[in-house]
């Protein structure tokens, strides 16, 4: 702890390390309490002395959101995202798949998933449909790689976006299980957002 300032510092080690159990603190990442632990300047998030700027597919959806009213955990609802993007959603026994054809798209979700896992999916499809084109079963595997590292990213940065990162408490010793259950995902999801911060906070320039 820094005395002049009350500051928790994150070493380089505690910054990069992996831990298999989030029960506990991760480190000192979790340890840096602060009143206002978060602020939002330009796309930036501050944690006291470390910043952490989004990559360019985070800012994309976070960006994307923003424009369809999606502006809290409480915004966020497949079927209002589907409608605004006239994208019909339905949910049956077969696999979860999109298509989209001229001006029709769909985005089936199998409803045996999770509740979860079905919000999950709906994000991944829908990555598809925004981004993406052809048809995965012509395109060579490199291509079709691609578009799906493209949506497992999408989705991730899609479950808990950028701008809504203030809705987490950041000192909790249970911040994944307390993500997942503000935002309705995995808590594999949230393990993997939370990381990704934690690996690409920077040092803030004084």
């Amino acid at each position: 702890m820094d005395g002049s300032t009350g500051m928790i510092k994150i070493s380089g080690d505690n910054k990069n390390k992996r831990s298999n159990s989030f029960k506990r603190p991760l480190g000192s990442f979790f340890l840096i309490a602060h009143r206002n632990i978060c602020s939002y300047n330009r796309f930036e998030v501050i944690l006291l002395s470390y910043i952490y700027k989004p990559f360019s597919l985070d800012s994309w959806v976070s960006k994307f959101l923003k424009k369809l009213g999606i502006n809290t955990p409480e915004d966020i609802d497949e079927r209002k995202i589907a409608r605004m993007l006239s994208i019909h959603l339905k949910y049956s026994d077969k696999r979860s798949y999109s298509i989209e054809d001229g001006n029709f798209r769909l985005i089936n979700i199998n409803k045996s998933l999770d509740k979860d896992l079905q919000r999950e999916v709906f994000y991944h499809e829908l990555c598809h449909i925004l981004r993406h084109a052809g048809c995965q079963l012509q395109m060579p595997l490199t291509w079709r790689e691609l578009q799906e590292w493209d949506a497992e990213h999408f989705t991730r940065y899609a479950a808990i976006p950028f701008h809504m990162l203030g809705a987490v408490d950041w000192k909790s010793p249970n911040i994944i299980s307390e993500m997942a259950s503000i935002f309705k995902v995995s808590e594999e999801v949230c393990e993997y957002r939370v990381e990704h911060i934690q690996r690409n906070m920077k040092l803030k320039s004084h």
